[in-house]
């Protein structure tokens, strides 16, 4: 059993979540997520670990209730325990000092970005963040980037935070305004998929993190199979961040929405 040691809502649906894991911990490099399970009957989902602290042996995780599963975790409060926490799976984010790199975060997607960013400014590079949200309340962690970022956007798609506008928006503005290195985009699949459109004829290196239907982590499952350069790759273990100039985003939504129907049903409690 790993013991929930923080609990608390940072915006309608997202809660900031602290579990002891002291063995992911030991291994985790940012861009690495975990699989888990609320209970030993429940399903298998996974989180990209948003912080570490190694002092106590906790990982961070920012989870959205969209699902069942999700909700369920949300509810769960200082003293209650996950049944099963398994990692840290995947490729680590490449960190190197590039020069002025862009960090583009989308949503709940501001939350797997943010130990990327972070790594990117501590290897030295000039850090630009973009934060971007349907609305100010779900705009997270402003406060947590803007402690180590160069610069921090915050766009909202309604203008109630920030400034009103898309995150490909502001990261054109910063483009024609300066030199940019690389790009890290992370969130929905029509954002990243903007953002690979929009640096592609300047070739300026671009990296997407995918968010494909995942079970096992191992590449055994096929789940979580994407289409890179043409070829099937599999998220867990080739990924999960890839070369966005090179990713099917169409072939990626596709997949993604093959289980809705059902996923609806069982997030209502029509089936099991």
């Amino acid at each position: 059993m790993f013991p929930i040691a923080e609990s608390h809502t940072l915006a309608p649906d997202i809660c900031r979540i602290r579990v002891v894991a002291p063995r992911v911990v030991e291994h985790w490099a940012p861009g690495q997520f975990v699989i888990l399970r609320v209970d030993a009957d429940g399903e298998r989902i996974p989180l990209t670990v948003a912080d570490v602290d190694r002092s106590d042996g906790t990982i961070t995780l920012i989870v959205q209730g969209v699902g069942r599963t999700t909700r369920l975790l949300n509810s769960l409060d200082v003293g209650d325990s996950i049944s099963d926490v398994a990692g840290p799976f995947g490729v680590p984010s490449e960190i190197e000092d590039y020069g002025t790199v862009v960090v583009v975060g989308g949503g709940v997607g501001t939350a797997i970005a943010f130990p990327t960013a972070r790594a990117m400014s501590e290897a030295g590079n000039r850090v630009i963040v973009i934060i971007g949200g349907r609305t100010a309340d779900l705009v997270i962690l402003t406060d947590e980037v803007a402690e180590f970022a160069d610069e921090l956007i915050v766009t909202t798609d309604d203008g109630s935070g920030g400034r009103r506008g898309l995150v490909t928006d502001a990261l054109l503005e910063v483009m024609d305004r300066e030199p940019v290195d690389r790009v890290v985009a992370i969130g929905p699949i029509p954002m990243m998929k903007a953002v690979a459109e929009l640096t592609r004829p300047d070739g300026i290196a671009t990296v997407a993190s995918l968010n494909p239907i995942m079970v096992d982590g191992t590449g055994m499952c096929g789940g979580c199979r994407v289409l890179v350069d043409g070829s099937t790759l599999f998220a867990c273990i080739d990924g999960p961040e890839f070369d966005a100039h090179l990713v099917d985003f169409d072939v990626l939504a596709v997949r993604n929405r093959a289980y809705r129907d059902f996923e609806i049903a069982r997030a209502a409690g029509v089936c099991s």
